[in-house]
């Protein structure tokens, strides 16, 4: 069991460290220039708010839930396909014949995981902040002096806390929902793509609707 968990969690969490750098960089950059564009030109608007804005939009809700929808892509479609195909080929079957738990035995390896989630998240905060100012830095979009100030303004530790809830209660659904999906999955091998793009739906709407619910429960 801790070799399945340790070789889930290169898997899932050390394997999509790459994608989840590059898209949170870029990302925060391109919310760096649309906000100074939109700012700029209006005398009444200072500078250091173009940092403020983009730690808001990244801490809040960028990193925590659409990384997750992305992950949703990465992670769910290969957990539901690497089940999928162990239960094309009887791979589950026969560990049920052999008398092993099959749901605790693939399942909960790919639950503890996940529960490492977070430290992809932090990942994400960190070079989404970073991606805005080089965007700043490199752009002259605004002083990287008010961009730094805006980055400190105002800020409320009770956000990371927020965001952390929702991304352990992600990292629980993008673990059960795409194995539910490969688990009892039913067909050939034509399902297996097709149940990888089921789970893919289903877990991008739970993650939506959770993160509404939740944002209306912490924050209001």
């Amino acid at each position: 069991m801790k070799s399945l968990i340790l070789k889930d969690i290169e898997d899932l969490i050390f394997g999509s460290i790459g994608i989840v750098a590059f898209i949170s960089f870029f990302v925060g950059g391109v919310i760096t220039i649309q906000t100074a564009l939109n700012m700029d030109g209006n005398p009444m608007v200072p500078d250091y708010l173009v940092g403020f804005a983009t730690r808001q939009s990244i801490i809040l809700e960028f990193a925590p839930t659409f990384v997750s929808i992305i992950m949703a892509g990465k992670v769910g479609s290969f957990i539901t396909s690497s089940l999928g195909t162990m239960r094309v080929t009887e791979q589950i079957d026969v560990l049920d014949v052999m008398g092993i738990n099959s749901i605790n035995y693939l399942v909960f390896p790919k639950v503890v995981a996940l529960m490492l989630y977070p430290f992809l998240i932090s990942i994400g905060m960190f070079l989404g902040i970073i991606g805005g100012f080089m965007a700043c830095y490199f752009g002259n979009f605004v002083p990287v002096e008010a961009y730094l100030e805006g980055i400190q303004l105002d800020f409320i530790p009770y956000h990371f806390t927020y965001a952390f809830i929702k991304t352990f209660l992600f990292a629980f659904l993008l673990a059960t929902i795409p194995s539910f999906h490969g688990y009892y999955m039913k067909g050939g091998a034509l399902e297996v793509g097709k149940a990888s793009t089921t789970s893919f739906v289903w877990t991008s709407v739970a993650i939506i609707l959770l993160n509404y619910i939740l944002t209306q429960l912490l924050l209001s």
